[in-house]
Parts: structure tokens; sequence; C-alpha cells
């Protein structure tokens, strides 16, 4: 994804439902990171030649499919899709939600395994039940934090090599 002669990171953000575009830019901005917005339909972005968007087509997992194929170590994506994350975790990228929580690979093995139990859960109440819980200014903050954090982290990596 990234250019190895540079030290780049990018951030891809599964868009469509994504709360904290703006804290992504702000933050991506600082660290002179590119921002790749990957939707199914378009919308506005800040006008920078560091975020492009990204637009799928309306297939089935078609920003997923998009995100997952460029994810790299050098990237950071953005995603509430716990299979989202299993799929780039395993290309190397740093995972994390919109409410700031970290995905790793010790953590995902157990909430692909909750979220296939929810599914089946949901299945069998007829349609009965509620979502995530509303997104709350303690979820932005912790995810500024977080998204901060993974930066720092990866700058001070050496780029990539082929």
């Amino acid at each position: 994804m990234t250019d190895a002669a540079s030290n780049a990171i990018t951030v891809l953000i599964d868009a469509d439902a994504c709360p904290v575009k703006q804290e992504v830019y702000r933050v991506a901005s600082r660290f002179k990171a590119e921002v790749r917005v990957v939707s199914n339909s378009p919308f506005r972005i800040p006008d920078s030649p560091r975020i492009r968007r990204i637009v799928v087509d309306d297939g089935f997992d078609a920003a997923d499919d998009w995100i997952a194929e460029h994810a790299d170590p050098r990237c950071i994506v953005i995603t509430a899709d716990i299979l989202l994350a299993d799929r780039c975790l395993k290309a190397g990228a740093s995972v994390m939600a919109h409410n700031g929580k970290p995905f790793t690979v010790a953590s995902i093995g157990s909430a692909v395994a909750t979220r296939a139990i929810m599914e089946d859960l949901r299945a069998g109440m007829d349609g009965v039940g509620g979502g995530p819980p509303p997104f709350s200014k303690a979820d932005r903050s912790r995810f500024l934090q977080e998204l901060d954090k993974v930066m720092s982290t990866l700058s001070r990596q050496p780029p990539l090599s082929n």
C-alpha cells in the first residue's frame, strides 16, 4: 500500500458509518499520513493531497474487500466490522474500532466468536434486539488517544522493504 521508500502511514477508513472521520483527518495531518476514505457512496472529504475518497461498487462487502486488499503493516484500519478487522490483522495492519477499542491478534478470535453467538441470538429473537450503545464523548476521546498512540508507534518503525 505505502511507498517502500517512504515512512508514510496510511489510514484506511471503513467510512459509511464512521463517526470519527474528522478526528482521523486531524491526527493524520499531524503525522503527515495518507488517508483513504472507502465507501459505497461519495461524500465530502477535506481538500488535501493526502486524503483520497475511494468509492467502490454496491457489491456485498465491496468496501471491506478493497480495504482488506490494501491493508499492510504500515496501515491503520478504522472499522467496527469484526470480520474486516480479522482480515486486516492477518495482513499485518493495526486495526481499531470507532470507539478507540483496538482489535489485536490476541483478541480477534474471541471477538469473532462473540459476533457469531450474538448473530445466532438475534436470529432467534425475530428482529428484537438493540444495536451498539450511542456514540459518546468518551468514545471520541478514547478513539483520539488510541489513534495518536498507534500513529506514534508506527511513525517510529522503519519503512517497509521490498
